[in-house]
């Protein structure tokens, strides 16, 4: 997270039950999530290598739901784009594009076939859930269409957000915008890298 979760929970004075968390990587922000009390987890890591990773840090709990799936607005397989060099931290569904420019020494080496599905199709009980955080590498908004029984739900959205196409194709911010509104959040902070992505906090109005 660029923008820690210490900071946007102290300045909004937000009251988090639950995490669902899209993208999951190595699961680095678990301590900050337990270190602020928040026991129901949702980590999903489509990438096997990461998923591996993810198990062994991460300890057996019933409430730590660990799910090696992708989301999206379909259900099937598809192809992500894999790399190394950054941990498989880059690893996409989406094409890389402006990302080989702004970070050349990180290259994709290498396709996965995954398993996708749409949030709203996994079962859990969404009460115990009121926040989503999510870095998808471009494919957020795909995320969200699959997700809107599920947005019912949730009041806080920390999402990687996109001026340009760092992946080929990715959702603009405005459009993550647009959608979300219509769904009741508004953009309240967002922090920049550079001139094409960074990081952004939505909040459900009626909070």
């Amino acid at each position: 997270m660029v923008i820690s979760l210490d900071k946007i929970i102290k300045d909004y004075d937000l009251k988090i039950k639950g995490v669902i968390h899209i993208g999951a990587h190595w699961g680095q922000e678990y301590k900050d999530y337990a270190r602020h009390g928040i026991l129901n987890l949702m980590f999903f890591e489509p990438a096997k290598n990461n998923f591996e990773m993810l198990k062994a840090r991460l300890p057996e709990d019933d409430n730590v739901k660990l799910f090696n799936l992708a989301l999206g607005n379909e259900v099937g397989t598809k192809e992500m784009f894999i790399e190394t060099r950054n941990n498989g931290q880059s690893n996409s569904i989406l094409e890389p594009r402006l990302h080989l420019k702004q970070y050349p020494w990180i290259s994709f080496d290498k396709k996965e076939e995954i398993r996708i599905d749409r949030l709203d199709n996994i079962p859990f009980d969404s009460t115990l859930y009121n926040m989503i955080n999510i870095d998808t590498q471009g494919y957020e908004l795909e995320v969200f269409k699959g997700a809107v029984n599920t947005l019912n739900y949730i009041d806080i959205i920390y999402s990687e957000v996109n001026l340009d196409e760092v992946y080929k194709g990715c959702a603009k911010v405005d459009e993550i915008d647009l959608f979300l509104s219509q769904l009741g959040f508004d953009r309240v902070l967002t922090d920049w890298i550079g001139k094409t992505w960074g990081d952004a906090l939505y909040l459900k109005n009626k909070i």
